[in-house]
């Protein structure tokens, strides 16, 4: 997440060669391309933080959230 871009809110992922920035709300990829079974581990993910997501985003307080288990 890098705190000086624009809205909407929204992280990025990296996975090898691929890159993506996801919208936090809705959990699009608006940017990029991710391996199909990447991108479904990826909205997993978001989905279990996603209210810490968006508490991040505005806050500006960065800080490591759990992967899967």
């Amino acid at each position: 997440m890098y705190f000086d871009e624009h809205n909407p809110p929204h992280f990025h992922v990296q996975y090898n060669e691929y890159r993506a920035s996801i919208n936090i709300h809705n959990l699009n990829i608006s940017a990029g391309m991710l391996p199909a079974k990447v991108r479904g581990l990826v909205e997993e993910w978001a989905e279990l933080h996603r209210d810490e997501l968006l508490e991040m985003w505005e806050s500006k307080e960065f800080h490591k959230i759990q992967p899967l288990v």
